[in-house]
């Protein structure tokens, strides 16, 4: 056999080879869902200063919720050269509800078509919204553009509001763990049933590529559609705490906004949020972090106030009695009301019961050390 056979064996002569069906040589297959508008309730009202104190992302002004891209992929592995998005999920607001469409690469040579319809996507929204996209969903998109040179400038210059980074300031403190489907339950309140694991996707998806069996793909696509709808709800949810932070039950979540907030300079914000925290088991850090924030700002005499409360309400320890005697000290010149807080602190932290960062030896030697040191300013008077 030669070389012309050897070809016309393996790809078959033009007059005889049989085009695929149309459905698999001219593009990917597309899935859509449908939900009603009262499963996501307020989503049309979110605004972009509301986002703006929820994020650092550059939001456009004036921004319509229903530009708002959600987006989720599925893919053959967690990351590598060899990785593949096989299915990507874009979901938005419409008057009438929320919409996903899915795009499934049923084998490998469709990817170019499932990525056409993700750039084409991405032309239509002024902002973009994942779970953990930045470090994973974007960066693998943006390697698949690249791979079958295709542009992704719109994929790298939509605003990225990722849901990850945002929940682990708002709530990690008190639940550790935040990832998508836990915060679906202790957050939303809805648990999944009968969720694939995402662990199982991969090998799911490469069964379906040795038996083309399509019904192996039902749930992860359900899985995928479920993951871009809470992203929805998810984020309409902590924009509403955002705006009203005094619906937050917890000490820990409304601290954490504090701590949030003041990251990216919302100080009247995060003092409103240390404020209702003071009420809380979070009471001692949000009183410091409060009057902290008093001291960065100038405003040094509110923040001696704090301390006094705290100190009146018997919270935060010594570190109250030090912060107050640096101010006595210092702001107003009053050696002996500073010697009397040291005093004070070096009896509290006496205490049995006390409890410190550093090592209570540690900071009674300090403490000893600004009490000589008061001492000697006094005899020098």
């Amino acid at each position: 056999m030669n070389l012309k056979d050897k070809i016309r064996a393996v790809g078959g002569s033009s007059g005889t080879r049989k085009d695929p069906p149309a459905e698999t040589s001219t593009d990917c297959r597309h899935f859509a869902v449908y939900r009603p508008a009262e499963e996501f309730p307020g989503a049309l009202e979110l605004t972009a200063e509301t986002l703006r104190m929820m994020s650092d992302r550059e939001i456009p002004d004036g921004l319509d919720p229903r530009r708002i891209l959600y987006l989720d992929t599925e893919t053959t592995g967690l990351g590598g050269s060899g990785t593949v998005a096989f299915l990507v999920g874009m979901g938005w607001l419409t008057d009438q509800g929320f919409e996903v469409h899915q795009f499934l690469m049923r084998d490998y040579p469709e990817e170019p078509f499932l990525l056409k319809h993700v750039a084409a996507g991405l032309e239509k929204f002024d902002v973009l919204c994942t779970f953990n996209g930045t470090t994973f969903d974007v960066p693998l998109l943006e390697s698949r553009f690249l791979m079958n040179r295709m542009d992704r400038e719109r994929l790298l210059a939509l605003p990225h509001l990722d849901l990850l980074h945002m929940c682990r300031r708002l709530w990690k403190l008190r639940l550790g763990r935040c990832n998508l489907g836990h915060l679906e339950e202790v957050i939303l309140g809805k648990p999944r049933v009968d969720d694939l694991p995402g662990s199982e996707v991969p090998q799911r998806y490469f069964t379906y590529l040795k038996t083309k069996q399509m019904s192996l793909l039902d749930d992860i696509l359900k899985h995928n559609a479920q993951d871009i709808a809470s992203l929805c709800v998810l984020l309409n949810h902590m924009a509403d705490l955002y705006l009203h932070p005094e619906k937050i039950r917890f000490s820990e979540d409304v601290y954490s906004m504090g701590r949030a907030l003041e990251r990216i300079n919302r100080t009247e914000n995060a003092r409103h949020c240390y404020r209702l925290a003071r009420r809380g088991r979070m009471g001692d850090s949000a009183g410091a972090a409060l009057a902290m924030s008093y001291r960065r700002g100038g405003e040094r005499e509110q923040a001696a106030e704090v301390w006094r409360d705290m100190i009146r309400d018997r919270r935060g320890g010594i570190v109250p009695y030090v912060e107050l005697a640096k101010y006595e000290e210092h702001v107003r010149r009053d050696i002996p009301a500073a010697l009397e807080l040291t005093e004070k602190a070096l009896l509290l932290i006496s205490e049995p019961t006390l409890r410190e960062g550093k090592t209570v030896q540690e900071s009674k030697n300090e403490l000893q050390y600004r009490r000589q040191r008061l001492i000697r300013k006094l005899k020098e008077r």
